[in-house]
């Protein structure tokens, strides 16, 4: 059987829309929590942020991220979740579905 390659941006992209923030309902992807996502040879980064510093959950976004990008994986590559805080997320890097789940124009 032969050995998983790396992921596809997309492919992760796809995973992390599984990944929901628990206090408004919507994935992380579309609430333009994603800041980055590299591959380089057996290391996938993904850097991401919170709305806000003060995040009570935080710690399970991003536990609930490590989870969905695991399986993506082969064995023995790095999974390097990178939380930033520059630029500050605003809600101008909402996706159209999410703004429409707010009834933001």
């Amino acid at each position: 059987m032969s050995q998983p390659e790396m992921p596809t941006r997309e492919i992760v992209l796809n995973a992390l829309h599984n990944v929901i923030d628990p206090e408004v309902g919507v994935n992380i992807v579309d609430l333009g929590l994603i800041y980055g996502v590299e591959i380089s040879g057996n290391k996938l980064r993904v850097d991401l942020t919170m709305t806000t510093p003060a995040c009570p959950m935080g710690d399970m976004v991003m536990e609930d991220a490590r989870r969905a990008l695991t399986g993506l994986v082969p064995a023995g590559a790095e999974i390097d979740l990178n939380l930033v805080w520059e630029p500050p997320w605003s809600p101008d890097k909402m996706s159209e579905k999410a703004r429409d789940h707010f009834g933001w124009e």
